[in-house]
């Protein structure tokens, strides 16, 4: 039994989720720490700290806690049913940028079947997340969020949902646009030519939280919709 739950996109294994799970520390398919590469004089460990936890990803439904009466297992037969109606779908491809003060891969090109799916996910699973604690409401209040956001957290658990919703794979924590521009130079060579191009999104991860604060993969569902 975990902590809390939430529903990522996680790459297949393969290159791109090796590197990404090395450069992050964590394998959150293996659930096992992972040596950092050494690229340049990037200070890897210190830049990765923040997401670490989580291991590559890329949030569809944010962590939650089950509502009282629900069970592992309840989730799981209805991310079944659910991953039944979802088609698999591409996007052009991945771009490494330093998004709102962090390093992330985003997508390329038009992301309205993206932002449907994450959007449908977030609303299909909803009864199964019980209420956000006022403590987490207000940590998530600190980030200065706009009446729509504020009205998505009470409403969704999370106030990056729908419009507010931004498909990203976090690979720092927070960092200067000028060590930024530097990070990105020095990643983009070993990172961006592992990334598929254009990059399918044919399965979604059920992920799981430790008594520790780390991530772990419990099972990915194939979109067969």
């Amino acid at each position: 039994m975990f902590e809390r739950y939430a529903i990522f996109y996680t790459p297949p294994p393969g290159e791109f989720a090796d590197f990404c799970a090395s450069w992050l520390g964590w394998d959150n398919r293996i659930g096992r720490k992972i040596a950092h590469p050494q690229i340049g004089d990037l200070e890897v460990a210190k830049l990765t700290q923040t997401p670490r936890k989580y291991g590559i990803h890329a949030t569809l439904k944010a962590p939650f806690r089950l509502i009282k009466g629900a069970s592992q297992s309840h989730l799981e037969a209805a991310i079944v049913q659910m991953a039944e109606t979802i088609p698999a779908f591409r996007l052009d491809g991945l771009s490494l940028k330093h998004h709102r003060g962090f390093m992330a891969l985003r997508p390329r090109g038009n992301i309205n079947t993206l932002n449907s799916v994450a959007q449908h996910i977030v609303e299909t699973l909803d009864h199964f997340r019980a209420p956000a604690a006022a403590s987490e409401l207000a940590r998530r209040r600190q980030a200065n969020l706009s009446e729509r956001q504020d009205k998505n957290l009470i409403t969704w658990g999370y106030p990056y949902v729908d419009e507010d919703f931004h498909f990203h794979l976090t690979l720092s924590g927070r960092i200067d646009p000028g060590l930024g521009a530097d990070v990105t130079d020095a990643l983009a060579p070993h990172l961006l030519p592992l990334v598929p191009r254009p990059f399918p999104i044919d399965q979604i991860t059920l992920m799981g939280e430790d008594t520790e604060g780390m991530f772990h993969e419990i099972h990915r569902y194939d979109l067969t919709g």
